[in-house]
């Protein structure tokens, strides 16, 4: 069936408590992404899944069954790892039939599981050849090849394409999203890089210092951040986050000054108790700023400016606190560096924290989102 439960799991290495007290259900079919910084225990929590990390505590369940004392053989798992992890004296076939071999099935439905395996990865004309003889690209299908041929109830990916340059990488976020929907599986994959968890994930699961700082569709953790860290963290370039102070609430929102800014802005939030007077953060992603218009407007002195064609990337500082201040403009637009220009901000765009970190919620039909694109974003299984 292909569900799968993690019950207040924790994880310690001595006195070192990496994972603590992560709960999950992921039901079938879906496509979970587990993204985060550097050591914020994603390979950790999937490596604990496989069954190659033992739990401190909590419980580990699939297809209802309690996993946690079963070796990674009796899980019903297949794992794709970061290295190939082929072995190179080994033509393709037999990389793929590996596994059979080793539950020394029948020959003829060796050769049936690793065709289809091999139609399904369009590996058909490479059986025969040697994984020196193959790119990057196609030894990583040998190895997802192997993992299907298994039949799993759960494939496990770990950062399976970060080895690849960046072409391949496209290639192969669309022929894994493909393999997705053909085998209606599902699917655990952890990435750093927050653009495969953007375009492949139905659910993305960020990870922070082993907590789950935040769970939802793509668009919902790109809208409706809960908190600083994701706000910061999904998105490319980052959102600019800006020192405010609440001047007063209002039915339909926060009104906030900023250093800067020519004028106030009202924050489409819902208000909390007490605010008033009190020091928070504004955040306006880069791409949401405007060249003309604009509830407030503020004046950019870049220090570095990147001319990508189809847009143009200025950094620059700004405020007594020389806040970091990234915009993203369109690619026509003459700016260059240390020459002064003007971008306006809405209210409508922007997110306001608390001093705590914690988002205010935004009221996204105020903003002009279309409700049904988070209805959108949760991507049915085949």
């Amino acid at each position: 069936m292909g569900q799968l439960e993690l019950d207040n799991v924790h994880k310690s290495f001595g006195d070192v408590e990496v994972i603590k007290g992560v709960s999950l259900e992921v039901s079938h079919g879906r496509f979970i992404v587990f993204v985060g910084p550097s050591g914020c225990g994603k390979s950790t929590l999937l490596r604990m899944i496989a069954g190659l990390e033992e739990i401190s505590s909590g419980e580990i369940r699939i297809d209802g069954k309690r996993v946690n004392d079963l070796p990674p053989v009796k899980r019903g798992i297949a794992m794709v790892f970061q290295s190939y992890a082929l072995y190179p004296h080994m033509s393709v076939f037999e990389n793929i039939a590996f596994p059979l071999r080793v539950e020394k099935l029948p020959q003829a439905q060796v050769e049936e599981k690793v065709a289809r395996a091999a139609d399904i990865l369009q590996l058909h004309d490479r059986l025969q050849s040697k994984p020196g003889q193959l790119s990057g690209g196609q030894r990583q299908r040998v190895a997802i090849g192997r993992a299907i041929v298994r039949e799993p109830s759960v494939f496990l990916f770990d950062e399976p394409l970060s080895n690849l340059d960046a072409a391949l990488r496209s290639e192969m976020r669309v022929e894994l999203a493909k393999l997705h929907r053909d085998l209606d599986a599902t699917m655990i994959y952890v990435t750093h890089d927050q653009v495969e968890a953007m375009t492949m994930a139905d659910t993305i699961v960020v990870l922070n210092e082993g907590v789950i700082a935040q769970q939802g569709s793509p668009l919902e953790l790109y809208h409706k951040p809960e908190n600083l860290f994701v706000a910061s963290f999904i998105g490319n370039p980052k959102m600019n986050i800006l020192p405010a102070r609440c001047l007063r609430v209002e039915d339909d929102g926060v009104v906030v000054s900023v250093e800067g800014l020519d004028a106030e802005v009202k924050v489409l939030v819902e208000p909390k108790p007490g605010i008033e007077g009190k020091m928070m953060q504004l955040g306006i992603r880069p791409e949401h700023v405007s060249v003309e218009g604009g509830d407030a407007r503020i004046v950019l002195n870049p220090n570095v400016v990147e001319h990508l064609g189809i847009h143009t990337v200025t950094y620059a500082t700004i405020g007594k606190d020389e806040a970091p201040f990234c915009a993203i403009l369109p690619g026509q637009i003459a700016v260059g560096e240390g020459k002064s220009f003007k971008i306006g901000i809405n209210g409508a765009d922007c997110h306001l924290f608390d001093d705590q970190g914690i988002a205010l919620t935004r009221n996204v039909e105020m903003t002009g989102i279309d409700p049904a694109v988070f209805e959108m974003a949760e991507r049915t299984p085949a």
